[in-house]
């Protein structure tokens, strides 16, 4: 069975993909970035401002998925500049203290928008016996 979740943006209506996606026990969760509703960035020029605000928009849709950030196995995140590597990683290593899912961080050349410095994607696994 396949339970989707919408991004809540204009860029999923155009593109058409979801903000996650459960199939079975694995959720995956499209890449997020800081966007607010009308398209603008969030936390402009503050690359952990953004990182947060991202996690939460995960976080938001795993739990519609009945799921957790403690079930995320793996999270790609891009950045505009590596430069931003610690203040994103000290973020992520907050978000996920304990679980320490598998990750890569990978510079990109730029995002959909000039604003936006950071976009994650992640995986998921939950217990076969949690249903969405």
């Amino acid at each position: 069975m396949r339970t989707s979740v919408p991004t809540g943006n204009v860029w999923g209506d155009i593109v058409g993909y979801s903000r996650a996606v459960r199939v079975g026990n694995v959720i995956w969760v499209s890449g997020t970035a800081a966007v607010g509703e009308n398209g603008t960035a969030l936390h402009a020029g503050d690359p952990a401002g953004q990182t947060r605000i991202i996690f939460e928009r995960i976080e938001a849709a795993l739990l519609k998925l009945n799921a957790s950030l403690t079930d995320v196995v793996e999270t790609c995140v891009y950045v505009t500049n590596m430069n931003h590597w610690e203040a994103v990683g000290r973020v992520h290593g907050e978000v996920f203290p304990k679980v320490r899912p598998a990750s890569c961080m990978v510079e990109v050349s730029k995002l959909i928008a000039p604003e936006l410095l950071v976009e994650i994607s992640a995986v998921a696994c939950v217990d076969p016996e949690s249903k969405a």
